[in-house]
Parts: C-alpha cells; sequence; structure tokens
C-alpha cells in the first residue's frame, strides 16, 4: 500500500510539473504560415513561386515576374525540406516537432478565412500539436472588408476549432492577434470591442482577447478608442516602424500598463526580404551568427512582458525564419544560410527562451 501512495504521488508531481512547464512555455508564441503548396500534394506551386513585389510608387521596379518555384524560390534563404506543402501531414508533424524542441508552447498560424488555403488543415495543425504539447493560436490576415465579415469569420473560427484540446486560450478566452488592424476606423473597432457597441461580442461566445498591431507611435490613439485587448509589434527589422524599434518597447509597455492591455514584443533572427522587394535593401537586417536574435530578444526580456511573440518559424519571403535552412545555389543567385548547423536558431530560441522563462 505504501509503494503505491509514492508511486501515485510521483506521477502526481510529475503530471502537475509538467502542466506548469506547458503554461510557461505558453508565453513564447510563433508567427507561422501554413500558405505553402507544391504540385506532388497541391497541384501547383503555392508561394514558392512568389511573385516580385512592385514598388509602391517607383514604376521601374514594375512587372518583373514570379519566382518558378522549385530550386528559384521567392526567399533569400533555402529550406532544408525543400519546397513542400503545408497540406502534407509528415510536414506538418515535423514543423510541430521542431516548435516543441524550440522550446515555443504557441503556434500562432496565419489565417486568411474560411475554406481559403490557410484554413484546409487547420484540424491536422490543432491535431499534430497537441501530439506535440503545443497550443494552437490564430493570427487573422486582412482579408475581411469591415467589422461584420470580420464577425461572420471570428463565429466560423471559434465553433468549428474552440473545443479542440490544442486551442489556444488565455485565461479561458481565446486570443486573436489582428495584424494590419489600423485598416479599419478605431470607432468601426469599438462598436465591435467594446460592451455598448452595437455589434458587441463582449460577453457572447464569441469574446476573446483581441490583440491589435502597433505600427507607429499615433497608434496610442487608435488604442484608446478601438476597444482591443491589447497590441503586439509583429516586425522583425529594427526600426522599421516605431512599434518595432526596440526602445521604445518601455514606452509601450507602461502605455499598457496604465490602461491595463497586454502587450506583446515580437523578436525574429533578422530580416533578409530582396528577393521578394529588390528595392527594399534598407531594411536587410543581418543575423549576425545569432546576434541580432539575442539582442531583440534580451531587448524584450527587459520590459518584463507577459508574453513575447516570434517572428517566425517559417516566413521564408521576409528572411525571418528559424526553420532549418541549407546552403543552395540557383544559376548566378547564392542562397543566404545559418553556417555550418541548419538547426542553429531551433536551438537558439530554446536557449532564450529558457532564458525569458527563468527570469519570471
Amino acid at each position: 500500500m505504501r509503494n503505491f501512495v509514492i508511486t501515485f504521488l510521483l506521477l502526481f508531481l510529475s503530471v502537475n510539473t509538467s502542466a506548469q512547464e506547458q503554461n510557461s512555455r505558453e508565453r513564447v508564441q510563433i508567427f507561422y504560415y501554413g500558405w505553402y503548396g507544391n504540385p506532388s500534394v497541391d497541384g501547383a506551386y503555392h508561394h514558392w513561386n512568389h511573385e516580385i513585389l512592385p514598388h509602391w510608387k517607383d514604376p521601374k521596379w514594375n512587372n518583373l515576374g514570379n519566382y518558378k518555384g522549385g530550386d528559384d524560390i521567392g526567399a533569400n534563404f533555402y529550406p532544408s525540406l525543400g519546397n513542400y506543402s503545408s497540406n502534407d501531414p509528415k510536414i506538418i508533424r515535423e514543423h510541430m516537432k521542431m516548435i516543441r524542441e524550440s522550446g515555443v508552447g504557441v503556434v500562432v498560424l496565419s489565417w486568411l478565412g474560411k475554406d481559403s488555403f490557410t484554413d484546409k488543415s487547420a484540424l491536422q495543425y490543432l491535431d499534430a500539436a497537441d501530439h506535440f504539447g503545443l497550443k494552437i493560436a490564430f493570427h487573422i490576415e486582412p482579408f475581411y472588408k469591415n467589422i461584420t465579415e470580420f464577425k461572420e469569420q471570428i463565429a466560423y473560427l471559434i465553433h468549428a476549432y474552440s473545443g479542440h484540446h490544442a486551442f489556444y486560450k488565455k485565461e479561458g478566452k481565446p486570443l486573436f492577434y489582428v495584424y494590419d488592424s489600423y485598416k479599419i476606423a478605431p470607432g468601426e473597432w469599438s462598436e465591435l470591442l467594446s460592451e455598448k457597441g452595437g455589434q458587441s461580442v463582449r460577453n457572447t461566445d464569441l469574446d476573446a482577447l483581441y490583440i491589435g498591431l502597433w505600427v507607429e507611435k499615433d497608434d496610442s490613439s487608435f488604442f484608446d478608442k478601438a476597444g482591443f485587448d491589447g497590441f503586439y509589434t509583429y516586425f522583425a527589422s529594427e526600426g522599421f516602424v516605431f512599434g518595432s524599434t526596440m526602445a521604445n518597447w518601455a514606452y509601450l509597455a507602461e502605455y499598457a500598463r496604465k490602461r491595463h492591455l497586454l502587450f506583446i514584443p515580437c523578436v525574429g533572427p533578422g530580416y533578409s526580404d530582396t528577393r521578394i522587394r529588390p528595392w527594399n535593401e534598407a531594411n536587410f537586417k543581418s543575423r549576425d551568427n545569432g546576434k541580432y536574435y539575442e539582442k531583440m530578444f534580451s531587448a524584450a526580456i527587459k520590459i518584463s512582458p507577459e508574453l513575447i511573440g516570434i517572428t517566425s518559424f517559417n516566413e521564408w519571403h521576409e528572411g525571418t525564419q528559424i526553420e532549418p535552412a541549407i546552403p543552395k545555389k540557383a544559376g548566378t543567385f547564392t542562397y543566404e544560410d545559418y553556417g555550418k548547423d541548419p538547426r542553429f536558431y531551433l536551438k537558439e530560441t530554446k536557449r532564450l527562451t529558457d532564458q525569458f522563462l527563468k527570469k519570471k
């Protein structure tokens, strides 16, 4: 009997410790893109054959074409898994395994609405995440035209997936990152996100933690009115905008504290997007063998945030990924790489995440 009690207590303590570690890991959340496709799984390339984007005002950068996919992709780095499909179950499991090994607890899945390419395998991602002890949150892309459509899409998302064990909830509520939230006027958002709004989600089954994107300094007026529960900075290019400038994070943290909002600073290993934006060299940020990543993480840790976002696991087009990359050439072009270890940034993420979680 005594041995049974001891065994039971050890099992209880082990399960409880594991649950506590999982809750701690959920404080680090990584942006993930499930928009890639290839001919063998999807019938055609998706995103690997990215177009070369035109400049917003200089016509010399117009009509430069697309990458073909295969060896020639729309990215400055080349993935070790090649031109994979985001709908391939083996890839989904491999990615969730990598993310688990990196120490991150929440995968923030980019989402473009009901029946979109990014919705196609959402249940597969939830199941795979659950297998590896991860949670899935959703990054709402700006595909909707107005608040009414946004509400309809959120209703679908919550009703379709929130019952899944791996669907991320904070304090019992879903948490949604809302990219480019500034494209809708704050007064319109208030109709949805304030308790007295005409289309309010508050105290309904659509209530959630809605996190808007902070870009410029005067976005304070937007968040004073819109009704969001917090804000995040997303961009991994230091100095690109006010929100992505590390020196401004103390100001943002204090703004959030005074208004009881959640501030999520976002860090990244570097930024390199000149394959798809050849005119954007000014925003290139060298990885500097991991030092850039460490600097961003240290700046975020310094302000003691509740959550940290990582941009990104696999946004290959902008060169912010931590997914393994390999050396490769395509014609006269040489892809960037991580040096001797393709998994270097998975390991760095684990090391830096552990530093963050040990502080608090």
